[in-house]
């Protein structure tokens, strides 16, 4: 059974719907589809909050149905693979629908076989993730004794980049609250060599870092994990042997140097984000890169969000090759590139916006009622808010900026962004 629509949208997400809802605003009779075989939809960004007990898991939640902009219609299947020569997409159930127009906004899947023992002891053994279940983040907290607390972020690119350090924060502020945190060790193991890769945000984080006296590991990917055990096996990918590149505000932890190049960490807990790829047809399609370092990724230009090869192609969000953070303040100065952009081919004025800059933003909170708004854009360039800057110096550690994560965007995301007004 063939399908035509006027414009297909893979992926019901943030950037799925806020595009069909965008072009709907500005042109109503538009024939859209958008194809996604989830139920919910959940407000992601919070799930560091639910880990930490400060937002409850349900309000994170949404019926798919009752977000689907009126005028698209929603098609709940999977997709199974992407044609562009003929403009096609098969669906898992064996339809095929064609196209004018797609754009390709899938999000990001979890990779839990990218390290060797994680599929088996993800969400028990105190290994947690709020990446896949934020509750039982919270449950470890309240569990946890003393010890050795680790917190690991993956090789692959990862959705909210942030993320796997500011439950870290919470959790050293939950520690201290219940009195257990003299008796810890609160480790940042990361394969990468700084926290985080833009100035001032940088400087702010490692003052949060001295003052909280967290341990920093780099070079360190995490390859192997023993869940019963409480044993963490990470591969040092530079400075083999010059321990002072590899570490800050070193403490002797329980660990074993197994070769010259692998150490084995013992843990307490641990909270990881797991390693994440694209969807696996998106990988396996032609709007993929088919290798280098964006392989799997889509294809496009960096700043129309156009393919680079299938010119009625369209990519925004996580599945995207953009290199910026994947975050949904990403794309909310995307979406509008989008749109304008498949308006502009509709009406066949080779007129192309080239607006989008990289934008993104990382809320990174760094304790209960303490939040940095790190706003960038391409090539790590500070890029803050106008209206917020003339207020507030969002480098810093502010008590408005945690108001605005727990209270401020939820809102403008399920009543603005979503429907297309923000």
């Amino acid at each position: 059974m063939a399908n035509h629509h006027q414009i297909v949208i893979i992926g019901a997400g943030t950037a799925g719907i806020t595009v069909a809802a965008q072009l709907l605003l500005k042109d109503k009779s538009l024939d859209i589809a958008i194809i996604d075989p989830a139920r919910k939809h959940y407000y992601q960004p919070a799930w560091t909050l639910v880990g930490a007990g400060t937002f409850n898991y349900k309000d994170t939640e949404r019926d798919m149905a009752g977000l689907i902009p009126k005028g698209a219609k929603w098609i709940p299947e999977y997709v199974e693979e992407m044609n562009p020569d003929q403009n096609s997409i098969k669906l898992r159930n064996g339809d095929e629908i064609s196209y004018d127009y797609l754009v390709v906004a899938p999000g990001i899947q979890l990779d839990l076989n990218g390290i060797e023992g994680l599929a088996e002891t993800i969400n028990k053994n105190n290994v947690c993730s709020n990446y896949t279940d934020s509750n039982y983040t919270w449950e470890v907290l309240q569990n946890f004794k003393g010890g050795t607390a680790i917190f690991t972020q993956p090789a692959t690119p990862i959705k909210c980049g942030g993320a796997p350090q500011k439950i870290m924060y919470l959790a050293d502020d939950y520690f201290r609250k219940t009195r257990v945190r003299d008796k810890s060790d609160v480790v940042f193991i990361t394969p990468g060599s700084v926290i985080f890769g833009v100035s001032p945000f940088k400087e702010t984080l490692m003052k949060v870092v001295d003052r909280k006296d967290i341990q920093l590991r780099f070079f360190h990917n995490m390859i192997k994990i023993d869940g019963p055990n409480r044993q963490a096996t990470f591969k040092i990918t530079a400075h083999v042997g010059e321990p002072d590149k590899l570490s800050y505000n070193h403490k002797p932890l329980k660990e074993e140097q197994i070769a010259e190049d692998e150490v084995v960490i013992n843990f307490d807990m641990l909270h990881l984000a797991p390693p994440q790829s694209a969807p696996d047809f998106v990988k396996r399609s032609k709007l993929a890169y088919a290798d280098g370092p964006n392989k799997g990724w889509v294809n496009v230009d960096h700043f129309t969000l156009q393919h680079n090869e299938y010119k009625n192609v369209f990519s925004l969000g996580d599945s995207a090759a953009l290199p910026t953070a994947k975050t949904g303040a990403a794309v909310r100065k995307q979406a509008p590139v989008v749109v304008d952009n498949i308006l502009h081919m509709m009406k066949n004025d080779g007129v192309l916006s080239d607006a989008y800059t990289g934008y993104s933003s990382c809320p990174l909170v760094t304790g209960y009622g303490k939040m940095v708004l790190a706003e960038f854009g391409y090539e790590n360039k500070r890029m803050s808010d106008p209206l917020l800057s003339k207020f507030f110096d969002t480098s810093k550690e502010l008590w408005p900026m945690w108001i605005l994560k727990k209270y401020g965007l939820p809102f403008m995301y399920w009543q603005l962004m979503l429907r297309g007004k923000a």
